[in-house]
């Protein structure tokens, strides 16, 4: 599942994967979420965390997780992921130079960090 957390003023998305990940979750939580921030703010900025409770994604989320990206590009000013998970690390490092917004991966324990980073820039 993916929980979200919005504060839409602010301009800023939390997404936490937790258990396995699916394409419905995109559809139901991290999608509305994201639309109705967008359409608060404008362009947001986004965590999405891959903490100790994520177990992996269903073949459907991985196609649903680029597509929101594709959809969304223009309307997402930067993302932090956070994850020690190395498989998701190395796909977000290597996807990265191909995104129009800066793109960070920070370490669990640095989630702090990357709100940082998010929030006040380099």
């Amino acid at each position: 599942m993916i929980l979200v957390d919005i504060d839409a003023e602010a301009g800023l998305v939390v997404a936490k994967a937790v258990g396995e990940v699916t394409a419905k979750d995109y559809e139901q939580a991290l999608v509305p979420g994201l639309e109705a921030a967008i359409e608060a703010h404008g362009p947001v900025r986004m965590l999405y965390w891959f903490g100790p409770e994520f177990d992996g994604f269903s073949p459907g989320a991985m196609w649903a997780d680029a597509r929101v990206g594709l959809q969304h590009m223009t309307d997402i000013s930067r993302i932090a992921v956070v994850t020690d998970n190395a498989a998701i690390s190395a796909m977000v490092t290597g996807v990265s130079i191909f995104m129009p917004m800066p793109v960070r991966v920070f370490d669990d324990d640095k989630i702090g960090a990357a709100n940082a980073w998010l929030v006040g820039g380099d």
